[in-house]
């Protein structure tokens, strides 16, 4: 079943004077429970094309449905809505508040949800859990090295049950051991039956992922399916 739908996407920026081309015609299918690298150079277009995908910009022309819904012509606040319930962000950077503890960080999609704070307080607990850290809810960010900050923004990613995990970079900040347990990490919940979308420019990095697509100069260059998708496993815990 297909999540995301583009067709025939473009993007351009007005710089000055100059018309800059980030997306020139890029047309792709993402179904449910694929797991898929984005790459490509600098300049290719793989972050405009991740904005897009994660409902943070609109193309300039073309389509975009997203479970079955047009997003294309959405508004900021329908934009917003998408982002909240069906995307689980995972940034480069952590984007953890620093005086806050791993606990609060983690539920706070669901205080703008609106969620009660019983349920969200429990449903955060529940993801902490799932990314192995029952044992550090109440540490400050500056209290846990960067492989637990960044389980702490993939618990986050988790909270709110997204239709998928969009990563940007996910290992940008982390040394290679450490980098290695977060895509393993990626590989248990692609199990477990969620979708993943991973945008990087490291091919070593890319290799986790079951499809790679490949931009350059806006289009997509290459589009290759590198394992075959996997029957997910019973979840263990909802969140």
């Amino acid at each position: 079943m297909n999540i995301i739908t583009i067709e025939h996407i473009a993007k351009i920026y007005q710089v000055g004077l100059e018309e800059v081309h980030a997306l020139r015609d890029v047309s792709l299918t993402i179904d449910k429970n694929e797991y898929v690298a984005i790459m490509g150079p600098s300049g290719s277009g793989k972050s405009t094309l991740m904005n897009i995908l994660g409902c943070l910009d609109t193309p300039t022309k073309g389509l975009y449905t997203f479970s079955g819904n047009n997003v294309s012509e959405m508004d900021d606040n329908e934009l917003a809505a998408i982002r909240n319930r069906e995307i689980g962000f995972v940034f480069q950077t952590f984007n953890l508040l620093a005086r806050s503890d791993a606990l609060h960080n983690v539920e706070l999609p669901l205080i703008y949800a609106g969620v009660a704070k019983e349920e969200r307080r429990e449903r955060a607990r529940e993801a902490l859990e799932k990314v192995g850290l029952a044992d550090r809810m109440d540490h400050k960010p500056n209290e846990l090295s960067g492989g637990q900050r960044q389980r702490v923004a993939v618990a986050r990613a988790l909270v709110t049950n997204p239709s998928i995990i969009l990563a940007d970079e996910p290992t940008g900040n982390l040394d290679t051991k450490t980098g290695e347990d977060i895509m393993a990490l990626f590989e248990e919940l692609y199990e477990l039956g969620n979708t993943i979308i991973l945008v990087t420019h490291e091919e070593y990095i890319a290799e986790h992922a079951k499809r790679i697509i490949r931009l350059r100069d806006g289009l997509v260059e290459k589009d290759e399916i590198t394992e075959t998708r996997r029957v997910p496993k019973q979840r263990q815990i909802k969140i």
